[in-house]
């Protein structure tokens, strides 16, 4: 790809970077704050996400019906997220606008007030969403295996927090967790689209210049050993027995981790892959399942979810487990190898073409890793995989002794044990 990334750091610590693409209309922008779930105390969990609710709520001069109107109005899209890593606040809107756009996302960052009263309706909108994400045990169920992969740690906590940990927030804890975390060393401004990056520094100098930078923010790191094979089963009067089995992976910067993306791609990435077909076409034990990974700055995992019939829990569970010993024990065909190298490369250029996926593949890579990486560079890397490569990552994590999996469902305590005797010996 041609395209160029431009970065430049101001003067007070403040990260600038664009991409301009031919031929877009629109312009993507997100100012990325690196701090999220894994930077919390266990005491203060859900403390990011409760903050990234609240800066919509009004600044000192725009009411909260104001911000949203001020970009709503203009045809633009208007959000945030927090994970466990970052904290990114976005709006998409025609080129022309984006001046109005960095003074806006700048007076949320900075100049928001967190009235109390607000505080308290969001408060009780926050705790809504944890109960609705504990009624969706899909969503559920990779929380609970988060604190087998994590135990005591950060990243094994949930995003959103508690409903202890968030009524027991108070304003002068979110005020002093934002004046601790949100300056400019912090922060990132990331445009993608119809931009020139001469226009996007102009303007964020306009807004930020004279906020003085302090710091960067730090984290506790995972330790090196991960934890024995666990495993956690959950009874709820389901339709389905919900499941994810997760292993250890490999953190961002990995040189294997392109070879784990295409063993993701070839277990359980598409409807291709082979748990889809042996677990779904061939015997019909469930609708839903696929693979997924998680990266993150020092460790990672490498996770399965399926949707199964609640009789028919410890087959789903054998099926898995012998997928996952055949690409130990086989390599991969090369028309297999292919065909994995094909989707990753084409899912990858194509959701590239919109500007929004391209500004969060071009943050969330400078906020974690310190560099954008370019499309290029992951093209030309996952190009050069052999088939050796993956069946060695394989054998290296997919190792029993410390597997952990975590289910919701109708399950009695006898078919819990039977359960627990698969996985755990």
């Amino acid at each position: 790809m041609t395209i160029q990334y431009l970065k430049e750091k101001l003067p007070n610590g403040m990260t600038v970077v664009s991409a301009k693409l031919p031929g877009m209309e629109s312009v993507s922008l997100g100012i990325w704050v690196k701090v999220g779930g894994r930077y919390e105390k266990k005491e203060k969990a859900g403390i990011s996400h409760f903050l990234e609710h609240l800066l919509f709520k009004g600044t000192e001069k725009r009411s909260c019906a104001d911000l949203k109107q001020a970009i709503e109005g203009i045809g633009g899209s208007f959000n945030a997220f927090t994970g466990e890593e970052f904290t990114c606040y976005l709006v998409k809107v025609l080129g022309k606008y984006l001046p109005i756009s960095i003074e806006i996302l700048s007076d949320m960052i900075f100049h928001a007030t967190l009235p109390e009263e607000e505080i308290e309706k969001e408060r009780m909108v926050i705790l809504e969403e944890i109960k609705m994400e504990m009624d969706m045990p899909m969503h559920f169920v990779n929380e609970l295996l988060n604190t087998l992969l994590w135990p005591k740690h950060p990243l094994g906590m949930e995003l959103a927090g508690t409903p202890e940990t968030v009524r027991a927030m108070r304003r002068t804890d979110l005020v002093d967790y934002r004046n601790f975390y949100y300056h400019p060393k912090n922060l990132f401004v990331i445009a993608c689209g119809a931009v020139h990056q001469r226009h996007l520094v102009e303007g964020v100098k306009k807004h930020v210049s004279r906020v003085p930078g302090k710091r960067p923010s730090s984290f506790m790191e995972v330790g090196p050993r991960p934890p024995k094979a666990s495993a956690k089963l959950v009874f709820k009067k389901t339709a389905q027995t919900h499941l994810a089995l997760g292993l250890p992976g490999l953190k961002r910067d990995h040189p294997d981790q392109y070879a784990l993306s295409l063993l993701n791609v070839v277990l359980g990435g598409n409807m291709s892959s082979r748990l889809f077909h042996e677990v779904r076409e061939n015997r019909g034990l469930a609708y839903e399942i696929g693979s997924h990974l998680c990266r993150f700055h020092d460790t990672g995992a490498f996770v399965i979810n399926a949707g199964v019939d609640a009789k028919k829990a410890p087959e789903s569970i054998k099926v898995i487990l012998g997928e996952l010993e055949k690409v130990k024990s086989e390599e991969i065909s090369q028309s297999e190898l292919r065909r994995a190298k094909e989707y990753y490369i084409g899912q990858l250029l194509l959701a590239l073409e919109d500007t929004s996926d391209h500004m969060l593949w071009m943050g969330e890579s400078l906020v974690t890793l310190g560099r954008t990486v370019h499309p290029s560079e992951a093209v030309k890397k996952v190009g050069g995989i052999k088939a050796g490569e993956l069946k060695e990552v394989a054998r290296r994590l997919f190792r029993h002794d410390v597997l952990q999996f975590a289910a919701i469902g109708p399950q009695n305590e006898k078919e819990r044990r039977r359960i627990k005797r698969i996985l755990l010996g």
